[in-house]
């Protein structure tokens, strides 16, 4: 079997900027990445301190879930800011792409002077995610997926190789940014937790509270971040060379999961040696274990969309190296990973290839298909350009799109859909970030490529966060 620990001598260029601290194990480890934060609480878990929360059972049970969302309404006209949203809900911009935060959220006529802190907002904020303050307030994190060299390989596959390599001894010009919000919803400070990388997509908040930024080039990696204070990070690259698009958890197990995005991504699966997550330990160093590919067995991926079919795990080809250039024949082929999400046994993970949302059972080992664009029916046909994902813990599955409609979609446990909202007016952008306060009644996105129109709202730009407010009773 392969083993996917990474020498010191393979790292490269960024590895060598900001791995200076890496040791080998936890307790070496800077005492932020010692955290011990359970992920049961109920404030972890409404943050999205866990990688998922309550499972859209892939088949027979769905009965017992009802879906915080299923008694919406239809979407009213757009509002203020241009968002579209069922009766009761409403929603303020809080980040705009080069202004400073305002400790109230953002006016809608014009940019205002001053603000909060000494970062303007970055450009094209995409994934997401939200930790709980010991305030009571919360801090939502965003990535930036700000294209560079390498990003040429993931637009241009067969230029992988060359763009890679350059990549190596070009600084990146993504980051990861944070908004500080107070118990009742102040925003009070914003800082950089990551910066010198490139196209940074999605990624996790881990049940101990840091935050996993994925690098979306043929040659990325994973960086995990400290939320909680100004930093830079530290590069995981146990987890693998590849597109990274994002990240789920299954702490119970101790095992990571990670999508890939390209055309002919992989579906990835992470076991860390027992001396980087030993059985009782609250947290996982990151820094040494086995990649491994999924491969689909029975009647294949094709077989998924008729129902469970058999898994297994092989260890990855030379892990330390870009995967696009060690496939393996036996790996099963997914046209563009997307989000990815877990709880209690269930790991959903979205492919926009082919607009289809996949649910992995890890106790039975099986993959299907719980929606497919190509095969639904109305009403329940509304969702394409699946991209982030989000389970809440009454089991409905949010689903930003990229492009589509510019909505965000639920999946609810009975498996039909309803439109949770929709940004109008936007339509050269992408909806992600899906992120809710740590008592659910603050939902975030982003428009990442929103932004102001200069004449009182807002339109295609360089990036925006939203905020919705949740009315009381849903």
């Amino acid at each position: 079997m392969n083993d996917s620990k990474i020498s010191a001598a393979s790292w490269r260029r960024r590895d060598v900027l900001r791995s200076i601290l890496f040791t080998a194990g936890a307790a070496t480890m800077p005492t932020w990445l010692t955290g011990c934060v359970g992920s049961s609480s109920s404030a972890s878990t409404a943050a999205g301190a866990e990688s998922g929360a309550a499972p859209l059972p892939p088949s027979g049970s769905a009965d017992q879930l009802v879906g915080r969302f299923a008694n919406i309404g239809p979407l009213q006209a757009p509002d203020v800011n241009g968002v579209r949203t069922p009766a009761g809900f409403s929603t303020r911009v809080v980040a705009i792409n080069g202004e400073l935060p305002q400790s109230g959220g953002m006016s809608v006529a014009a940019p205002q002077t001053g603000g909060i802190g000494n970062r303007p907002w970055h450009i094209f904020p995409d994934g997401a995610g939200a930790v709980p303050r010991p305030n009571g307030g919360w801090i939502y994190i965003s990535n930036s997926e700000v294209p560079g060299v390498g990003t040429l390989g993931f637009t241009f596959p067969e230029l992988a190789d060359v763009s890679s390599t350059i990549e190596e001894f070009t600084p990146g010009l993504a980051q990861v940014g944070t908004l500080v919000f107070d118990p009742d919803g102040t925003i009070v400070d914003s800082y950089t937790i990551l910066s010198g990388t490139t196209f940074n997509c999605a990624g996790c908040v881990t049940p101990w509270r840091t935050w996993l930024s994925c690098e979306e080039f043929p040659n990325g990696q994973v960086w995990e971040c400290d939320p909680y204070q100004p930093g830079e990070g530290l590069a995981c690259p146990t987890l693998g060379f590849f597109s990274h698009e994002a990240i789920a958890i299954d702490a119970g197990n101790r095992k990571l999961y990670l999508t890939e995005d390209m055309p002919d991504g992989r579906f990835y699966r992470w076991v860390p040696d027992p001396s980087d997550w030993p059985e009782g330990a609250e947290r996982a160093a990151l820094q040494a274990g086995r990649l491994q590919v999924l491969c689909v067995g029975g009647d294949g991926v094709a077989g998924a969309l008729r129902g469970p079919q058999p898994i297994r795990w092989v260890d990855a080809q030379n892990p330390h190296e870009p995967q696009h250039q060690n496939r393996l024949p036996e790996s099963s082929v997914f046209d563009g990973g997307e989000g990815v999400w877990y709880f209690q046994g269930i790991v959903y993970f979205a492919t926009k290839g082919d607009d289809r949302i996949w649910a992995i059972d890890v106790e039975a080992q099986t993959i299907e298909v719980i929606y497919d664009r190509a095969t639904a029916e109305a009403p329940n046909d509304i969702l394409s350009g699946v991209d982030n994902l989000f389970v809440t813990e009454q089991g409905d599955v949010l689903v930003a799109e990229d492009g589509g409609d510019m909505q965000v979609v639920v999946i609810l446990p009975d498996r039909t859909l309803k439109p949770l909202l929709q940004v109008t007016g936007q339509d050269a952008s992408e909806i992600a970030g899906i992120a809710f306060s740590p008592d659910g009644r603050r939902m975030y996105f982003s428009s990442d490529r929103g932004g102001r129109n200069g004449l009182g709202g807002f339109t295609n730009g360089l990036g925006m966060i939203y905020e919705m407010t949740v009315p009381e009773g849903v």
